[in-house]
């Protein structure tokens, strides 16, 4: 790596780098999970953390919720999609151990642009009338002031989402700290709206990839990664596209083991012992 280039650490030491309390932005299923920081984050039995989905969570958040690792969740929904219900999270819902701020995937996504621009709000239309202004006092409607005749032109704004850290996995990375990200844009949102962003990848390539037409509009420049690791198979058993595919005995071994708590706690004995310990 370059003196320039952000550190290149284990995936151990990346985890370490999330802190209890830590408010972590997570992409969806589809988009390229870390989950072998996710183990280490249960290993270490990390605390309070407050998840926001980009729009939405899954697998991931689901097993650091069975996992005692989380306090909030900020997302337009929570699923492991063909596999069922989440069932942690469901869980844990319902008997109060985690608070659930009920979003839309344009809320999340406003919130995140207004952090990505440097404002302290964004407005949004499309929520008025919803039961979401009931449950989510911090949105504030107000009167559009930009409205012609001075008519009443009722808005939505909706507070920055600055998350602490944005943790996601990709395909490659550069020598130099670039990413690629291909056409997963949400990334890139995550990334520029974020104090820290850590990645995984499963390699690091020569050259630069900002350097390539052919590359550099799904490429995160080095100046928004804080830190990187190498993680071969960083995204299994979800899978990552272009790369390998979801493993999906796995995924539906874990939806239901993870029906019940000890189930659950079954579940991830047997997962930790599997993923090796990152030095």
């Amino acid at each position: 790596m370059l003196a320039s280039a952000p550190p290149l650490l284990t995936v151990a030491s990346l985890a370490q780098r999330i802190k209890a309390g830590a408010k972590v932005v997570l992409p969806p299923d589809y988009s390229g999970c870390a989950m072998a920081v996710v183990a280490e984050l249960m290993r270490a039995h990390v605390r309070d953390l407050h998840l926001v989905g980009a729009p939405v969570l899954g697998f991931q958040a689901d097993q650091l919720i069975g996992a005692g690792c989380v306090a909030r969740i900020e997302s337009a929904a929570v699923t492991l999609g063909e596999h069922g219900l989440a069932p942690r999270f469901t869980a844990a819902l319902k008997t109060g151990e985690i608070e659930m701020w009920d979003a839309t995937c344009p809320a999340i996504h406003a919130g995140l642009q207004a952090a990505e621009k440097g404002v302290p709000f964004m407005p949004l239309r499309g929520l008025i009338g919803s039961d979401l202004l009931r449950v989510r006092p911090d949105w504030k409607v107000i009167d559009n002031p930009l409205a012609e005749d001075g008519r009443r032109d009722p808005i939505v704004i909706l507070p920055a989402i600055r998350p602490d850290v944005a943790l996601f996995h990709a395909a490659k990375a550069d020598r130099h700290g670039n990413v690629w990200i291909g056409i997963r844009r949400e990334l890139m949102l995550m990334a520029h709206a974020s104090r820290s962003t850590f990645v995984t990848v499963e390699e690091i390539v020569d050259g630069n990839l900002l350097h390539d037409p052919a590359l550099a509009a799904g490429t995160i420049p080095a100046l928004y990664v804080t830190a990187l690791a190498v993680a071969s198979g960083g995204s299994a058993p979800i899978g990552l596209v272009d790369c390998y595919a979801p493993d999906q005995a796995a995924l539906a071994a874990y939806a239901s083991a993870a029906r019940s708590d000890d189930g659950f706690a079954r579940w991830l004995d047997h997962h930790l012992e599997k993923v090796p310990v990152s030095a």
